[in-house]
């Protein structure tokens, strides 16, 4: 690796949910660096243009540990090893008071937030413990510090990737392997819109003052962009971060508060 710290020629790199939205972004990054990219996700119109796009690509539900053995090995097989696992697949999972939520689908969100990262993180150990210098990034979120009135299921599956990416720092630091995560704030794109529809609804205020809220709940008064999460992802797998381990890493423009 240069002394940059930022080429990333020869090295092999997973991330899930990597077809679209922030998971596009990181692995564009990952990939302009010189990383050999192999991106999932469950979605096989993004996985198509994935592949058109030059990346290696399968669909694939984090959820389903099979499929995640599955995939596995076919990154194995396709790439040769791998030295970075990014964790971004997630869902917004449901909005409202605790007391009017279903269990399904607060299960849901604890199915792919939490233990699709704990299958990834499984199933891929066998390849990172190759590497000649491995690093896996788990994405949190700002709600995975601040408590999030309305989105209970998120923001306890993202405080859940906090505690899983300091814990496995400390298993695996002794063997070179490095796990951080990061928070980001309200990403802008489709997906944040459709949660300030769901917050709007909620709390019975017109959707443009919602999506204000969301705009300046931050000391930048502005939303992030899927680029400022993929930066910090190649910093924190890079040598530049070789030092930083077990940290939940704050993109959000120091947010303070969550609606």
């Amino acid at each position: 690796m240069d002394s940059t710290g930022l080429d990333y020629t020869g090295r092999k790199v997973l991330v899930t949910a990597g077809a679209a939205g922030i998971g596009l972004a990181i692995a564009t990054r990952f990939k302009e660096l010189g990383a050999a990219v192999f991106v999932t996700d469950i979605n096989q119109a993004a996985v198509d243009a994935a592949r058109t796009a030059g990346f290696s690509a399968a669909v694939s539900d984090v959820s389903d540990e099979g499929q995640v053995r599955t995939l596995m090995g076919t990154v194995a097989a396709e790439l040769g090893g791998l030295d970075v696992l990014v964790n971004n697949a997630g869902i917004a999972g449901p909005t409202g008071p605790i007391e009017t939520l279903d269990a399904g689908a607060w299960k849901t969100t604890f199915d792919v937030n939490v233990h699709g990262q704990f299958y990834c993180i499984k199933h891929a150990l066998p390849l990172l413990r190759q590497a000649e210098q491995a690093a896996i990034v788990n994405l949190s979120s700002a709600a995975g510090r601040l408590g999030m009135a309305g989105r209970s299921p998120y923001s306890a599956s993202k405080w859940a990737v906090v505690g899983l990416t300091k814990t496995l720092a400390i298993e695996l630091g002794e063997e070179g392997i490095r796990v951080n995560a990061i928070c980001p704030g309200a990403v802008d794109g489709p997906r944040i819109g459709a949660v300030i529809d769901a917050k709007a609804a909620m709390l019975g205020r017109p959707v443009e003052e919602v999506s204000d809220l969301y705009h300046r709940q931050s000391s930048l008064n502005r939303l992030v962009q899927a680029e400022d999460i993929a930066n910090m992802a190649v910093f924190l797998a890079g040598n530049l971060a070789r030092n930083v381990n077990g940290q939940a890493m704050a993109v959000d423009g120091n947010t303070e508060k969550l609606y």
